[in-house]
């Protein structure tokens, strides 16, 4: 009776499946749409000229959510040729320079000065673009030399009007280690294989997606980096400093002033599944215990160069994909009550805040709030406050022709980011999600910019960053409450650096740079062997590619 009944169903759903299908087709059809392929957080040279010409009110940009869709950057480049006759000499160049590339994305064929590519094909419904990835950064100091050399391929394309893909792959080498998920560094954590008899070791990652849009929706299914917090040396919402991680995305813009951010991803929780764990033959299958997130951001522009961004998100597990959680707008926090109603320990909740303002011309004012947990209650209450919470504060002064000045600063209160069931942190393979120091630390950083020429960045830099003491955190006896912020300090980091880099062609790059830094504490578990002590570090290398 009942494979009667399934019987009946099974035509009646494929019926309802292709009428939407169908739907989708004819709209794409006969709707001109933009498509969507996102522009890595790496490639940071044009990120920092759309910033720049945001904060002298050339454009106007949302900072707070990275990466940027190709064709989202294409327009603002246009925008900004619109408006040439206020740009300098070295800015009408970096623009120039840029369009080689982007303009891929605004004209429809091929006849414009394009940059160099390995392939590059264009058709009325059909483009596809494919180059190499190289790249080798050496460091030497009193402590030893370390190279990282990586290499791959990536490409990207569109389908019709309205469909994007994407694919990246790179095999990485290093001689040795400078990630470890406990080390305080801002370089982006790394899925290591076993380490060679050297101390070598590898790691390869692919990156990319798939991605629908139309003028006002993007939904995309990748894997990918993503960073959600204004920032110019490292975000404490989400960093995009873990491994990349698999996730549908979505971006709602109905009207100008209104934006609505989704990532629904699957974490990669390292912790082992026992009962699904099995052995076979001479081997074993372990089996992980799965580890999911979600969250929004809602940016609203109330006023031209002013966004005011918020939004939630929930590290949840062994509820398999919720559907409740597939809601963009929803508060998450109030559906992990109903789920745990009966049961005092539920998923791990988190809200955050971001205000950008660039209304004075050549000042990009900021900061982002990430709350973990607060007491509004106890708050003034030193024995019994627990306010897991993070701020960054930060402004970008460019007022000057080609110099611009930045400054940050930034604490964590004790616990935050931390949950005591190990299926819940707010990590991914170990790796924390929020800002690269963790919890109960603060940090000043300082930066000087000077752009001489296109594609010339020269940068100094100091760096002030404390860690202090990893509480115990069990979730019972009051543990995580009236716990004193940096109290001590377990690990000091102060360095001057002056980086200069140059971009001969579109993705290739030299670079160099010197650091006087000091690391003091236990840098045995912070820091990379490299980096331990005062050292003297010369770095070079280049790259085509990301």
């Amino acid at each position: 009776m009942d494979g009667e009944k399934r019987k009946k169903v099974k035509p009646k759903i494929k019926k309802v499946k292709v009428s939407f299908l169908t739907i989708i087709l004819v709209i794409s059809y006969f709707i001109a749409y933009p498509q969507a392929v996102y522009e890595h957080i790496s490639n940071s040279k044009i990120y920092d000229f759309l910033d720049e010409l945001s904060n002298q009110k050339i454009i106007s940009i949302n900072s707070a959510i990275k990466p940027y869709t190709r064709l989202y950057i294409a327009q603002k480049l246009h925008e900004a040729e619109n408006k040439i006759d206020q740009l300098n000499k070295r800015q009408q160049n970096e623009l120039t320079f840029f369009l080689k590339d982007y303009n891929k994305e605004l004209l429809p064929d091929k006849k414009f000065k394009k940059r160099l590519d390995l392939f590059y094909y264009k058709d009325s419904l059909f483009s596809c673009t494919i180059n190499p990835i190289y790249g080798i950064n050496i460091f030497t100091n009193e402590n030893g030399h370390v190279y990282h050399r990586w290499e791959g391929a990536e490409a990207f394309g569109y389908l019709g009007k309205n469909i994007g893909m994407y694919a990246s792959l790179r095999d990485n080498h290093e001689s040795q280690p400078l990630e470890r998920p406990a080390y305080l560094t801002l370089r982006t954590g790394a899925p290591y294989k076993s380490p060679a008899d050297d101390g070598s070791v590898d790691y390869d990652e692919m990156r990319g997606g798939i991605t629908y849009s139309n003028k006002w929706l993007t939904i995309g299914m990748i894997k990918d980096h993503f960073v959600w917090g204004n920032n110019y040396n490292g975000s404490n919402i989400f960093s995009g400093r873990t491994p990349s991680i698999p996730q549908i995305q979505f971006c709602f813009k109905p009207v100008k002033w209104l934006t609505l951010n989704y990532v629904h991803g699957w974490l990669a929780s390292n912790i082992v599944d026992s009962a699904a764990s099995y052995n076979y033959n001479s081997g074993s299958r372990i089996v992980y215990r799965e580890k999911l997130l979600t969250a929004n951001m809602i940016t609203i522009t109330p006023l031209k160069y002013l966004n005011i961004s918020f939004g939630n998100s929930v590290i949840y597990s062994d509820m398999g994909t919720n559907i409740a959680y597939l809601m963009p707008f929803f508060f998450y926090n109030s559906i992990d009550h109903t789920y745990a109603s009966a049961n005092p320990i539920g998923n791990n909740s988190q809200m955050y805040f971001d205000i950008s303002s660039r209304q004075i011309k050549g000042l990009h004012l900021f900061t982002s709030v990430f709350i973990d947990e607060i007491s509004i209650s106890n708050m003034w209450k030193p024995d019994k406050q627990s306010n897991f919470v993070s701020g960054k504060f930060g402004l970008n002064f460019s007022k000057i022709n080609n110099f611009n000045f930045i400054a940050e600063y930034i604490a964590t209160n004790p616990i935050t980011y931390r949950h005591f069931i190990p299926t819940l942190t707010f990590q991914s393979d170990l790796y924390n999600l929020g800002h690269y120091l963790t919890d109960n630390s603060q940090e000043i950083f300082l930066s000087l910019k000077y752009k001489p020429i296109r594609g010339l960045n020269i940068q100094i830099s100091y760096t002030n960053a404390e860690h202090g003491k990893e509480y115990p955190y069990t979730g019972t006896n009051n543990t995580g409450k009236g716990l004193p912020f940096l109290s001590t300090i377990e690990w000091k980091n102060e360095a001057i650096a002056l980086n200069i880099d140059y971009q001969v062609i579109n993705g290739g790059y030299l670079f160099a740079g010197y650091t006087l830094g000091k690391t003091s504490g236990n840098v045995q578990k912070y820091s990379p062997p490299l980096f331990r002590g005062k050292t003297n570090t010369i770095s070079m290398g280049f790259n085509y590619g990301f």
